[in-house]
Order: C-alpha cells, then structure tokens, then sequence
C-alpha cells in the first residue's frame, strides 16, 4: 500500500473470503495486518463456505441425510486442510472439531425436523467466519512471532461486542449497546500488544441468539467495529486493487479510482458497485473514518480511498450495472387530486420489509424499481393490488453513472442518450441526488449501454 499511517493510529482491517480462500492466503493477509498495524482484524468465511453452508441447510431440510453427509464432509475437509497447513495447536484444533461437531448437530437437528427457520439459517451461516477466524488467528500468530516476537493475536468472538436486534436473516445492530461492550471489552486495544481477531457478518441478540447482517454483511460489521472502538481508519481487503470506474469484466477498460467521497461512494454501491456493502459506508460516514479498499493478493499496488472530502470531483466518476430488477407499475384513478395514495403503498412495503430502489410518477401512476427476488414475495403483490392495478417487468437493469453536480450539468442527459440511442431507455430516475443519474433498460442491454457510456464519458 503507497501510504503510510502514523503509528498511533488505530487500524480495523476486514478481509473477504478469498483473502481466507487457504493457508497461503490466510498467511499473506496476516502479513498485510501486519505491515499495516492493524489492531483489530475482521475476517470472513473461506471462500465458497457460506454457500456450502445454506446449502446443507436447505439439503437438510428437504432432502436425503446422505446429500448433507456430503456437504458436512466438503466444509470439514477444507478447513480441516488449512488447520494441517498452518499447524494448528491441539488447543485450537479442539475448538475447531467442536465447531464441526455443533455443526453437525444443528443439520441432523434440521433433517430431523423437516425445518430451517431464519434463526436456524443464521446460527448454521455463523460457522463459515467462526471457522475462519480461529484459523487466521493462527496464521496472525505465526506472522507475528516472525517479525514482531513481543506481540500476540486473540481471537474474539464478535458475539459479545456486536450486538443486534432479532431480526433474523438481516439484523439491526444496537449501535449504542455496541459502542458501551467496545468501551468494556477492547477499550485498552490501542496500547496493547495483541491483534484480536473476528468475525464479520455475525452478531447476537441481547439474550445471546445468533444473528447475521445480511449477505456481504462482513464489511459493515467492520465499520461497526470501527465505530465501536472509535478507530481512525477502516481497510476493505478484497481480490481487486480498489474501486473501479466501472465493473472490468463489463469494461476491460476500466481503470481504478485512487479516492472518492464518502456520497459518492455510497451511491456506487447501493447501485450495484460490488466491492463494498451498501450498508458499509453508514458508520464510516457518522465517524467520519476513511475506508481504504485495496487487495490482500497485490497490497503494494495501492487501492481507493474512500473519505469526506476529495480533491477531484469529476462530472461521472463511474458507473454501475445492477441487474435483474423489476419495475412495479401502480395505476389508479384514485391518485388524481388526492392525498396518501404513496403513504399507502409505501406502507405496503415497509410491512413486507421490501425496499425500493428508483421511482418515478405521473398524475395516476407510480412506478418503481426492485431486485427480482422481491417477486418471491406473493403477499406483497396480492396486497398492492389491492390499492391499484399492478404491472410487473421483469429482467430489466438499472444502469447508474455516479459523479457530482449530476442535476445541475445542462447537457448531461443529450450525451447519455446519444450514446445509447438505439437501446430503449423504459425508466429515468434524475434530480432527487447530484451524485446520480439512473436508468432502467432491457436486462439483454445493460452490459452494451455500460460499455457505451463508459467510453463516452472515462474513456
């Protein structure tokens, strides 16, 4: 990494799953905490693990005991590989068979009875970075007693310290709670000589049932913890050198941000960028923490920093492509001249716990963007028809060009269009943000649109 940290500043650095795909990666990373004079890692599952996880779960659930032996077998062979390859010792190697053993339990408990709720999935989700953590702690252990003799790395259970509501499946963290178990846990962390070690993603109840954050919840876990110990920087550490212009594999053109501010950021993401965790940026942004994201595979090639205020502020700093959306139309006379008609429906979504993306209206229409697995979700559609006639696309995708002054550029909308003249624009979301223009196109047109607008506005 280019830039160097004063040695009283307190670091929280976060690694994603492939950061903890083996031991040799498990080891590099520890080295990056090291070189960086992190106090405070936040690991996720290995590689692939949480997917192997919900899938015995659900094979559990409603399929053969025989299919989940084979999943059970698949996660205790990695992690038992990476124990071998970092010499585990037979204290933490306990832990670790006793993790696999509960494991175990929990999925005959599931197949036994024919049932995996919310609370169960996140309790079976929650061995992917238990697992994970006790091993890198190992691999920070061996790091350190190489360069640095006189420290040591602790494993910490984030169960204690970051607590939630019990909203199963995606919880609420207690912010106030977890900053009072920060202050009493890890309040000396800054003068002492261990790196703790934990997990991303998890969380408890206040009567101790287990909780997870939502998918890519390890990044905002970080910045809770963050926030929770008051630290001065957060590190995202992923496969990727930082935050691009716009996804590579889309564009090979794309080329890496060196800072953008925390606004900006946080559009890029909850638009479809997929370095960070939409939700990640919240307690950086009350903190006032910068983010550095940058990659564990190449740490000297430097990254993006992500911080309040930048140097730079380019009309269209990137752009990004979320795809399988749905656009929900509601139409009824009932919206002309009255009032609570958008109370009513929004009402609607917050009882089904369904959040909307882009929205757009007319005098007697409504209509809005969804990720597609909203669909699942019969209720929620039985219900809007009951306050109007609904219509339904689906395989749509929402293209965003991110930037600053967006609503207040004349010109700015002629250049997109021109661009993608002959690609059929169905929705335009423009004035409630000067940091985004967003659009919803066929779903076979948003990697072709993407490529366009890239070329015409970054180059």
């Amino acid at each position: 990494m280019k830039t160097a940290y004063n040695a009283d500043q307190l670091v929280v650095s976060k690694f994603g799953g492939t950061s903890m795909g083996d031991a040799a990666c498990m080891l590099r990373s520890a080295e990056v905490s090291l070189k960086q004079g992190s106090k405070l890692v936040v690991v996720s599952a290995t590689s692939g693990t949480t997917n192997d996880l919900i899938e015995l779960a659900t094979t559990a659930e409603k399929s053969s005991w025989e299919k989940a032996s084979v999943i059970i077998n698949k996660i205790k062979t990695k992690h038992e590989k990476i124990a071998t390859d970092l010499e585990l010792p037979e204290s933490q190697l306990k832990i670790m068979n006793e993790m696999l053993v509960e494991l175990e339990s929990m999925s005959r408990g599931i197949h036994l009875l024919k049932d995996c709720s919310l609370k169960a999935m996140d309790s079976m989700q929650s061995f992917g970075e238990r697992l994970s953590s006790i091993l890198f702690t190992q691999a920070m252990n061996i790091v350190l007693k190489k360069s640095n003799p006189g420290s040591k790395s602790e494993w910490l259970d984030a169960r204690e310290v970051l607590i939630t509501d019990n909203q199963f499946g995606k919880a609420r963290p207690e912010t106030q709670e977890i900053a009072r178990l920060c202050a009493k846990k890890l309040g000396a962390i800054k003068h002492e000589n261990t790196v703790y070690v934990t997990q991303g993603f998890i969380g408890s109840t206040i009567d101790g049932m287990t909780t997870t954050l939502g998918r890519g919840g390890s990044d905002y876990s970080a910045a809770i913890l963050a926030e929770g110990i008051k630290a001065d920087i957060l590190e995202i550490w992923t496969d990727v050198a930082g935050i691009a212009t716009t996804d590579p594999r889309i564009c090979p053109e794309a080329r890496a941000i060196s800072e953008i501010s925390f606004k900006e950021a946080s559009e890029l993401a909850t638009f479809g960028a997929k370095i960070l965790h939409p939700a990640t940026l919240m307690p950086a942004i009350r903190s006032q923490i910068p983010v550095f994201v940058g990659s564990s595979f190449g740490a000297h090639l430097g990254g993006t920093w992500v911080k309040k205020d930048v140097e730079d502020t380019p009309l269209v700093r990137a752009m990004a492509l979320r795809k399988k959306q749905v656009l929900v139309t509601l139409s009824t006379p009932e919206m002309l001249y009255s009032h609570g008609f958008l109370f009513q429906i929004f009402k609607i979504f917050n009882d089904h716990k369904v959040s909307v993306d882009a929205i757009t209206t007319s005098e007697i229409s409504v209509s809005m963007t969804l990720d597609d697995s909203a669909l699942l979700n019969k209720a929620l559609i039985r219900d809007l028809e009951q306050q109007a006639d609904v219509q339904v696309e689906e395989d749509l995708s929402l293209i965003s060009l991110i930037g600053n002054n967006i609503n207040h550029t004349p010109g700015l909308a002629k250049k997109i269009f021109d661009a993608i003249s002959d690609i059929n624009v169905r929705m335009i979301c423009l004035g409630a943000s000067k940091h985004n223009f967003c659009f919803i196109v066929d779903g076979a047109h948003g990697e072709e649109a993407i490529k366009r607008l890239h070329k015409t506005f970054i180059g």
